[in-house]
């Protein structure tokens, strides 16, 4: 099973083994050039097996993109949950999408590079399922609270964001290659330099002091 923090269960199911499968083909062929029986072939279960837990070919991309998004949504919320400043939640999430990105491949191919629309096309974009929603509002409150400067809340987060996605396309693509968490501490002057506000140590003390 794709999982982002979690060991998949052995023996893994049948549905597990199936979306690990496609994951891997969809990434490295296209969803377009990817039959079921290729799906079968790799997951090593039966066709019916396949229509009886997904339906189709259709189905089982509808499925790893909820679950994936799920995973998406996991990983924010932990990051939450372990840090209380939205500069800090942000550095984190950068710090783990670049570590994901060497160890979780096809993962964040599929959440970075694939064109969604294209197999999903019922689904939201993206851009706006609820992990990106909820890193939005993290943009948000550091804005609220005096970190970020008071600028428009897509602006502010496709400033902080958009070059670690941009990033992770290119080592996807075999643009750059030294590992992404190489780049980390640069990523993050350049991301945050463009929204902090002087009044970030100031916002640190008083978290600290609460904590």
């Amino acid at each position: 099973m794709p999982y982002l923090k979690r060991e998949a269960p052995i023996p893994e199911p049948t549905d597990c083994k199936i979306l690990t499968a496609a994951l891997e083909l969809f990434v490295n062929n296209g969803f377009h050039n990817v039959s079921v029986h290729e799906i079968q072939k790799q997951a090593n279960v039966s066709i019916g097996s396949i229509y009886k837990h997904f339906g189709g070919k259709e189905g089982i991309a509808k499925a790893l993109y909820k679950h994936i998004l799920n995973e998406m949504d996991e990983l924010v919320d932990d990051v939450i949950k372990e840090h209380q400043s939205p500069t800090k939640q942000c550095e984190e999430i950068i710090r783990l999408l670049c570590g994901y990105t060497e160890t979780h491949y096809d993962i964040m191919a599929f959440i970075f590079h694939a064109k969604h629309t294209e197999f999903v096309p019922d689904e939201p974009l993206i851009c706006n399922t609820i992990p990106f929603i909820k890193i939005r509002d993290i943009v948000k409150a550091g804005m609220k609270n005096g970190e970020f400067r008071k600028i428009d809340s897509w602006v502010a987060a496709s400033t902080i964001f958009g070059g670690v996605i941009r990033m992770i396309q290119l080592r996807l693509d075999n643009m750059i290659e030294e590992p992404l968490p190489t780049y980390f501490e640069t990523l993050i002057d350049a991301s945050l330099n463009g929204v902090l506000t002087n009044n970030k140590t100031e916002v640190d003390n008083k978290i600290t002091a609460v904590s």
